[in-house]
């Protein structure tokens, strides 16, 4: 029979059940408790077979965040395309530390969100931060159409601007600077493997080290930040020490490094002086 019950059992030959539920409820528009309590529910053939070809492409590895068009950040949906990195659980950790700074509190702050993607960043400070100026930069149109589209949707009131980090920002002064630049060495063959092959690669990887991006915000960001303004930003597992030597190098001072919840060193920052 075409049951929800039935088609969930056929998709999980192929894939978890926690991908399985998800699919089928998007293909429905219903929430996975719906699923549960009607499991003998039949089926359309035409969202029978919706459902199928969703679980071949995510078996042939496709992101289930692009198959649905959408992932969670920070307790909201965010829309993503393949023109956008998929938001992860540790970027959260950016948000979490401007939220800590107390930016903008009493005042305007001025904030810069550095290769936006998704905008999961800028519109998520906008929304928590109401009195923030946030700006959020992207060389790519398409991500930025993507952040616009998440920004109009959920009520952010930001300013986004194309530009290659700060080359469009001349004169501009900001009071935090946050970004999630690529930081995979272009040779790592985690590339080729799992989700990461079908996400956009310059948003992945940078340089033979992986830290090319991340050289070239920290040597700019002086120039861009009030006094005392502060730097965030996420890197790899094993780019702590590389990271606190470039922001000493930079003439940061208080530099902060924070672990994720698997203990690794995942968020590096320090403060103009």
């Amino acid at each position: 029979m075409n049951t929800v019950k039935a088609a969930l059992a056929a998709a999980r030959e192929k894939l978890p059940a926690s991908e399985a539920r998800l699919l089928l409820g998007h293909v429905l528009d219903r929430p996975a408790a719906w699923l549960v309590a009607h499991d003998d529910a039949l089926l359309e053939e035409a969202d029978l077979l919706r459902f199928a070809s969703l679980v071949a492409r995510r078996k042939g590895g496709e992101p289930v965040a692009y198959l649905v068009g959408y992932r969670e950040f920070y307790g909201r949906e965010f829309a993503v395309l393949p023109a956008v990195l998929i938001p992860r659980p540790e970027t959260e950790m950016l948000v979490d530390l401007a939220l800590a700074q107390k930016v903008g509190v009493g005042t305007t702050a001025r904030i810069l969100d550095l290769g936006t993607g998704s905008g999961c960043i800028a519109v998520t400070l906008a929304l928590e931060i109401r009195q923030a100026e946030v700006t959020a930069v992207d060389a790519s149109a398409a991500a930025l159409s993507v952040a616009r589209e998440n920004a109009e949707r959920l009520g952010a009131t930001l300013r986004l601007q194309q530009s290659n980090w700060f080359d469009q920002l001349a004169g501009e002064t900001f009071d935090l600077i946050v970004a999630n630049p690529p930081y995979i060495a272009t040779t790592d063959p985690h590339l080729a493997a799992g989700d990461l092959r079908h996400e956009p690669e310059p948003a992945l990887a940078s340089g033979a080290d992986g830290l090319d991006a991340i050289r070239q915000i920290v040597a700019g960001a002086p120039r861009y930040l009030r006094p005392r303004g502060r730097l965030w930003l996420e890197h790899g597992y094993d780019q702590a020490a590389a990271v606190h030597e470039l922001l000493a190098a930079a003439g940061f001072d208080d530099i902060q490094q924070h672990r994720d919840v698997a203990g690794i060193v995942r968020v590096s920052g320090g403060r103009r002086s």
